[in-house]
């Protein structure tokens, strides 16, 4: 039987994720499969891949055909690597021991660069988060100066006014003090 190690879509509409699946290739795309590999979720940064890796790396060996994303998933996670190497070991071009020293150098130098990249994310988050409150710190401080500046010149034209009132009032005060005290003694005789 023809194999196939290929995605099967999940997910909803915009929101996809893929089980890593081999199946026989005349099946359809999200039909029946013979076992599943493990998951590829692309909505992520960077994209989560999760995979059995021997039972991969047995379903290469026995001649499943990776289809080109598969293939690139398998790349990503080092199953396609592996199987070179043993193909190596079994030509007699290396022996066992190098190919896992080869590989394990290879998985640490791969491991570097993803940490690299999750803490690159991480890190141009915390600048953008800080160059937008910056930015919106300046935007708030010029709309207070606006506010103080629009409200600076009526507080002091209200002085003012408020200012020449009280000097009216007291001039109008003695006036009013002595008409109310001879409005007081005709109402008391």
């Amino acid at each position: 039987m023809a194999t196939k190690i290929r995605l099967q879509r999940h997910g909803k509409k915009g929101k996809p994720f893929y089980h890593v699946v081999v199946a026989d290739s005349r099946a359809p795309r999200d039909g029946k499969f013979i076992e599943r590999l493990g998951s590829y979720n692309p909505n992520t940064n960077p994209a989560t891949i999760v995979l059995d890796f021997d039972r991969a790396l047995y379903w290469m060996n026995v001649g499943a055909q990776p289809t080109d994303t598969a293939r690139a998933i398998l790349s990503y996670k080092g199953v396609l690597y592996k199987k070179h190497l043993e193909g190596g070991v079994k030509k007699g071009a290396f022996d066992e021991g190098q190919a896992e020293e080869k590989f394990a150098k290879w998985l640490e130098e791969k491991d570097a660069k993803i940490e690299g990249k999750k803490t690159g994310l991480v890190q141009s988050k915390e600048e953008a988060k800080k160059a937008a409150l910056a930015v919106e710190a300046k935007k708030n401080a010029e709309k207070a100066a606006a506010l103080a500046a629009k409200n600076a010149p009526v507080a002091e034209e209200t002085e003012a006014a408020e200012g020449e009132a009280e000097a009216e009032v007291p001039a109008e005060a003695p006036e009013a003090t002595a008409g109310d005290a001879a409005n007081a003694e005709e109402t008391e005789g």
